[in-house]
């Protein structure tokens, strides 16, 4: 009889150890069960960031994206802009250093053309001053030329009266010589060659337009 109450007292106590080792298990269970929610809770929390994240970093690169396409074609656009810009300013260049050249050719030309007609004013006023001088020389000659002629023609005159000559004689120049001045026959100062004619007709030069009016 107490060896069947023995069995029957450890029975129940193996009974009690085994339903609070179950307790306890399934305490462990409950607390193991909740952290694994709590920890699944933080993947999905974590999970959802990281989508968020994801989702944030794609729009942000989206928009920079955006941005540095716009930013690269305003770029191309100022890049060709000033490609063109040089271009026309190469362009303005060589047609203001063709100018430039053409202008330079010009104002040399003019300058020759100007020495040029500065030596054709000089040469004119030497030609000029020239011709002056020569004919005041003429003239100088003409005037002494014919008072000489007169000269000729008074001593023919006297010679003629002196020693009754007819008009028709031709008298020689050292018959003419006492009625001279100086004695001394004339000479023209152009050169001419005095012809002393006869006594009704005037002495004449050789030089035209040297001749008693």
């Amino acid at each position: 009889m107490k060896l069947k109450d023995a069995l029957l007292g450890l029975c129940l106590a193996a009974l009690l150890v085994t339903e609070f080792l179950l307790f306890s298990a399934n305490q462990k269970k409950t607390a193991a069960q909740t952290a694994l929610r709590e920890a699944q809770h933080q993947v999905e929390t974590l999970q959802a960031e990281n989508d968020r994240l994801k989702a944030d970093n794609a729009a942000a690169q989206a928009t920079d994206i955006v941005s540095l396409r716009a930013e690269n074609k305003n770029l191309a656009r100022k890049l060709a802009e000033l490609q063109n810009e040089n271009t026309r300013l190469g362009a303005s260049n060589q047609w203001l250093f063709k100018q430039l050249t053409l202008l330079s050719d010009t104002a040399q030309q003019q300058e020759q053309q100007l020495e040029a007609w500065a030596a054709a004013s000089r040469q004119a006023r030497a030609a000029a001053q020239a011709m002056t001088e020569a004919e005041q020389r003429a003239a100088r000659d003409r005037t002494i030329c014919i008072k000489n002629l007169h000269d000729l023609d008074a001593a023919k005159q006297k010679w003629a009266l002196e020693n009754n000559k007819t008009d028709v004689d031709v008298p020689t120049e050292q018959d003419l010589l006492p009625y001279l001045p100086n004695h001394l026959f004339p000479v023209c100062p152009a050169g001419g060659t005095y012809s002393i004619n006869a006594v009704g007709l005037p002495p004449t030069c050789s030089i035209p337009g040297h001749a008693i009016q």
